[in-house]
């Protein structure tokens, strides 16, 4: 069984799905099959709740003010195991969870999730990945033409629903598609968080 929860530079992390509705140029898990103290990453077969929920159970997250759900797929891929796992931590953790996205979630599931989300996720990261909708399908490959178009109405609603909603790019990409991407994070009025490709 690959790993669910794993630690990196001092966070806590859940690793829930394989799923991926992208198939972004320099995603990490087309490179190595781990990240951090995780020893893999990839499942031979979803894990189901209760897997998960015993991941949780036999981590102690004593000294972790956060948990991000972000492993290697998309986790809103797995919704239903991402929203019962998340009122799971809330229940029996006094800890804030973040959600690592590609945005398309509303596009995936053909209907809103945001207020489904904002019940048991505190912050939201949306992967921006490029300024312009052309540059987007070429980076990121999704699997919907109008990706690009729905991850900017995703972030709108998260921007109105969560304590905390941000907008990143990697560092991979050009100087000015960052620039132009943090004009279009201010228009949007949400924070660009530049990461940086490790």
């Amino acid at each position: 069984m690959a790993d669910i929860l794993y630690t990196y530079n001092n966070q806590v992390y859940l690793n829930i799905t394989n799923k991926c509705d992208c198939s972004c140029r320099f995603c990490i898990r087309s490179h190595k099959d781990s990240v951090g103290e995780a020893e893999n990453l990839w499942f031979q077969e979803e894990p189901t709740l209760e897997e998960i929920k015993k991941a949780i159970d036999n981590f102690d997250f004593s000294g972790y003010d956060e948990v991000v759900y972000c492993g290697y797929g998309e986790p809103t891929c797995a919704l239903e195991n991402l929203l019962a796992s998340a009122a799971y931590i809330k229940e029996h953790n006094n800890i804030k969870i973040r959600l690592n996205t590609n945005g398309l979630a509303n596009l995936y599931h053909k209907r809103n999730i945001v207020p489904e989300l904002a019940e048991v996720i505190d912050r939201v990261s949306i992967s921006l990945n490029a300024p312009t909708a052309e540059k987007y399908q070429e980076v990121t490959r999704p699997q919907f033409a109008n990706a690009f178009y729905a991850l900017l109405d995703f972030a709108k609603l998260a921007r109105d629903a969560f304590v905390h909603t941000q907008l990143s790019v990697v560092d991979v990409i050009p100087k000015e598609d960052i620039e132009a991407s943090e004009k279009l994070a201010d228009d949007l009025g949400i924070h660009l968080r530049i990461r940086e490709f490790t």
